[in-house]
């Protein structure tokens, strides 16, 4: 089969839920033609398709799509990922996790490829959503322990007065190739991201206490669709687009 076919044939079991279906058809084309062509067809392939594919992440098996996806590629995926609406966070954590942290990659050019975009301050603060108040912690006193400071956020100037300070504690301490090693690394090697990230973060916050849901206001809410039908492999915003389309 050459690249245009399995592009399509990629792209029809992606818009008809086969998830697993578009993914085999990729790994056996690095099985016979090599990575050079899969990362070939992951550079025609639309965004959307590439995330319905790396947000469907297994950790109990590797995915070559996920060790080959670029940081360019990878960026553009995860700002589009709220269109999936998944209140729990879990398909963005797992694929973040399994993409930024694996074996060969460097973390900094992967959030850097994420914070160049718009929308790409917001999407990691979907990923720290649950942790927010250990990551206010953090920001202020250097630690994820909420009970050592005093619960009183920093202005925004004085997070950017802070944004260079020396770590209390080490990356290796907190490498766990999850949301704490990752809020370390933005924090000492992004820092203005990192700063962003929180903005966003507190703004989210505020949102919720003040009883507003996520999609108030928000006017590209039609193209949302249910996790509970993507988890089952039913439907991704990829079958509500056109081909043609750019899911940016």
């Amino acid at each position: 089969m050459n690249q245009l076919s399995l592009i399509k044939k990629t792209q029809s079991l992606i818009a008809a839920g086969d998830i697993g279906g578009a993914e085999s058809a990729l790994v056996e084309l690095a099985d016979t033609e090599g990575d050079a062509a899969l990362m070939v067809v992951l550079a025609q392939l639309p965004p959307k398709d590439i995330l319905a594919v790396i947000r469907e992440y297994d950790n109990s098996r590797a995915s070559i799509i996920n060790l080959l996806v670029t940081p360019a590629q990878f960026a553009r995926a995860v700002v589009i990922e709220k269109k999936y609406r998944d209140l729990t966070r879990t398909h963005l954590r797992g694929m973040v996790n399994s993409v930024i942290f694996r074996e060969d990659a460097d973390p900094v050019e992967f959030l850097s490829a994420i914070g160049d975009l718009e929308g790409g301050a917001e999407a990691l603060a979907d990923y720290f959503e649950e942790k927010w108040s250990r990551v206010e912690a953090f920001a202020r006193s250097g630690t994820f322990d909420t009970v050592e400071d005093d619960g009183e956020m920093l202005s925004e100037a004085a997070l950017y007065g802070s944004a260079y300070a020396k770590p209390r504690i080490e990356q290796d301490e907190v490498a766990d190739q999850d949301w704490m090693e990752l809020a370390w690394i933005l924090r000492y090697q992004c820092p203005d991201l990192f700063i962003e990230m929180l903005l966003v973060l507190r703004a989210k916050a505020r949102a919720f206490e003040a009883g507003l849901s996520e999609e108030d206001g928000i006017e590209e809410d039609d193209d949302r669709v249910e996790t509970g039908n993507t988890d089952r492999g039913k439907a991704t915003p990829a079958a509500r687009e056109s081909d043609e389309e750019s899911a940016i």
